[in-house]
């Protein structure tokens, strides 16, 4: 009230009322009635007292001009609560931007953030504020393809593992080389990793006495294992029925012991190279060990687990910076036409073959009474091999906080940042995607 510059009348006994009803009469602004039980009577002529004397009202007003001048949030932010947090983060765009998200947002309350990441993301962190800590290539995630002899020889239960072992195991020393030195030279209230970011895993299990607490991120659905759910990667529901269940267990003890067991020996035989325990969970459930797994969605979208561990925390979807300096296409207004809007990405790292997804999407509704509008992902718009129909549009990039609002159907591969954010603008959403994580997204988007 006083920072609106509005007078007060003020009647309260109980916790710190009468502390706060003595400062309201002693500077002024108001009237202590010194009771907690005033009478109707005493309430009208306090309320006459307030309205015909103008000192109470310009009292008030003094104090809005001090109260004006003072930021609680700010101050609180740039202070007291002020923290030193240290983001660890595979420079993939799925991985790094949620949490670049997550930064920026944490400068902006005042917090000391420093960012460590691939190298090509350093003007990104630099100019949302925090401070970049570049990975040496071998730290960092290595998207050379594979060979392609090496992998005809594999069996497809060797080249999952030889996948894993390759893309986030193999860096895992060269990252605790790093998280280590960090630490030697800062302190650090708070670490906040990458659940693709193995490097953490030394200190977890290493007893290093400096550790602060460890938050997961986890820029995908899920990958705990559980009782009540298949084991990751499969794209099935929760089963509704015994038997479905017996078989869910069944192919998760296939996946653990038979699927990712050489990855399992690989992790822990580093760990033991590098002086840290076996790992006391599988690989894919290191989740757990942390002091929080942040889980970017709400309870609605993941399979309900009677088993989830205690430090798992919902936060809901995790947008990305607003568009700065966006300029909309000629063609913009007519998304406010009565026409249903369509929108087709396959966003911005499987966008190789735009004959997956786009095109089909396009020659599919060429005729229908939709608006239909493309992004590209970055992609030359030239890089689309098929006429572009009268009802379509076509972008490289269009910011989804801009365009959300104005669409009815997104039609996606499953980006699990794209449809967190269609499902929070209240966008349905179809899926076809079948690498990465899309499997389990469009699993959860047809489950939900």
């Amino acid at each position: 009230a006083l920072a609106d510059g509005v007078p007060l009348v003020v009647a309260g006994q109980t916790e710190d009322k009468p502390e706060v009803a003595a400062r309201t009469e002693y500077f002024g602004v108001g009237v202590n009635l010194r009771t907690g039980l005033p009478t109707a009577a005493a309430v009208r002529h306090a309320v006459r007292d307030v309205l015909s004397n103008p000192s109470f009202r310009d009292n008030a007003r003094r104090l809005q001009g001090a109260y004006a001048a003072r930021d609680g949030v700010a101050y609180c932010g740039s202070t007291t609560l002020m923290a030193a947090v240290l983001i660890a983060a595979l420079s993939p765009v799925g991985h790094v931007a949620p949490l670049l998200a997550v930064a920026e947002e944490m400068v902006s309350r005042g917090h000391v953030v420093t960012v460590m990441t691939g190298a090509t993301h350093s003007e990104s962190i630099h100019a949302i504020g925090a401070h970049p800590r570049p990975l040496p290539p071998e730290a960092d995630f290595d998207e050379t393809p594979f060979d392609s002899a090496q992998r005809a020889t594999s069996s497809g239960v060797d080249a999952l593992s030889q996948a894993i072992i390759r893309l986030f195991l193999r860096p895992m020393p060269h990252q605790t080389a790093q998280l280590c030195r960090a630490l030697d030279q800062h302190r650090y209230d708070a670490i906040l990793v990458d659940y693709g970011f193995f490097g953490i895993l030394p200190l977890l299990l290493g007893g290093r006495a400096d550790l602060p607490p460890v938050l997961y991120y986890t820029p995908t659905p899920l990958m705990l294992s559980s009782r009540d759910t298949a084991p990751t990667g499969m794209g099935r529901p929760p089963a509704t029925t015994v038997t479905g269940r017996m078989v869910h267990r069944g192919l998760t003890a296939l996946s653990q012991r038979v699927l990712l067991r050489n990855a399992q020996r690989a992790a822990n035989r580093m760990l033991t190279e590098l002086g840290a325990r076996r790992l006391p969970v599988r690989l894919l459930d290191v989740g757990v060990l942390a002091d929080r797994l942040i889980v970017p969605t709400v309870p609605e979208f993941e399979y309900p687990r009677s088993d989830l561990p205690a430090g798992a925390r919902f936060v809901g979807v995790v947008r990305p910076r607003p568009a700065v300096g966006f300029v909309a296409p000629p063609w913009w207004a007519e998304l406010d036409g009565a026409r249903p809007v369509v929108h087709v990405t396959q966003g911005t790292v499987d966008n190789h073959d735009l004959s997956r997804l786009i095109e089909p999407t396009i020659t599919a509704l060429a005729d229908s009474e939709v608006m239909v509008v493309v992004s590209t992902g970055g992609r030359d718009v030239n890089a689309i091999g098929i006429p572009i129909p009268a009802n379509t549009y076509v972008a490289e990039y269009l910011p989804h906080d801009q365009l959300l609002p104005k669409i009815d159907v997104l039609v996606t591969n499953g980006g699990y940042g794209a449809v967190q954010r269609a499902l929070a603008a209240g966008v349905p959403v179809v899926v076809a995607g079948s690498t990465e994580d899309k499997p389990e997204v469009a699993a959860r988007v047809a489950w939900s």
